[in-house]
């Protein structure tokens, strides 16, 4: 397991600043996330005197925001065509296996806050230092299907950083194209559920990429991304596939 106090020092954690990022996609989506993670703030840290800069404003709110069940890295390159990080679960995982997600996982006592367990959880699943992330801010907390409360916390990381799966738990590390994200439309995925002893077929909004399918929580948290930087509104929805006699 990492011990992230030998390994990087979280004050050495670094928040993005939108003046000085010259890329205006990820400009926008800098200035967006940052200005709603502030909104979503207590008041006390929006207000405190001894505070005044954005990026410590933005590290307290991210701190001191209440500890989700897990939290996920959003972590997306820094560059003139960004790219968003995605990994597949291995196959032999006791849940969502073998699915597209974002590096990230459960909270462990002594994380502290949900920044420490997204960047922890990254680099044991992806090798991912802390100390190359550049933070942004979060999203909304979404809820898995087995209940937990997820909150996704949104960074920058260089576009050269190499990056390896950790076998026993990611099967694979890809890459979807953030303008392709922002422009191609969904596609309906059905996939087979089990309810009341019964298998019934789901029917929900997905986007193909590089030969895998993103859908589920991943899939609502690229949809709040988008919404939350670039006024892009899907509709995300879980419909049962009427039988046809």
């Amino acid at each position: 397991m990492l011990n992230l106090s030998q390994s990087a020092c979280f004050d050495e954690l670094s928040v993005a600043v939108p003046d000085f990022i010259r890329y205006p996609t990820i400009r926008k989506l800098a200035e967006r996330v940052q200005h709603e993670t502030l909104n979503a703030a207590a008041s006390s840290v929006l207000y405190d005197p001894y505070n005044t800069s954005r990026s410590a404003r933005v590290l307290d709110s991210l701190y001191q925001t209440p500890i989700a069940d897990a939290s996920i890295l959003v972590a997306i390159t820094h560059e003139r065509h960004p790219k968003l990080l995605l990994t597949r679960r291995a196959a032999h995982m006791n849940s969502h296996a073998g699915e597209v997600s974002c590096a990230g996982g459960k909270y462990e006592t002594g994380d502290g806050n949900n920044v420490v367990t997204a960047l922890r959880e990254a680099c044991e699943e992806t090798a991912l230092p802390p100390n190359k992330v550049q933070l942004l801010g979060q999203l909304p907390i979404q809820t898995s299907k087995s209940g937990m409360s997820v909150r996704p916390i949104v960074a920058l990381i260089a576009p050269d950083l190499v990056l390896v799966p950790e076998l026993g738990e990611i099967s694979r590390i890809f890459w979807a194209d953030f303008e392709t994200l922002l422009t191609q439309p969904t596609v309906e995925y059905s996939i087979e559920y089990m309810m009341q002893d019964q298998t019934a077929t789901i029917l929900t909004p997905s986007w193909q990429v590089d030969g895998e399918t993103v859908w589920g929580l991943t899939g609502r948290v690229i949809a709040s991304l988008l919404e939350t930087g670039f006024d892009r509104q899907l509709e995300w929805y879980y419909r049962i596939q009427e039988s046809r006699l």
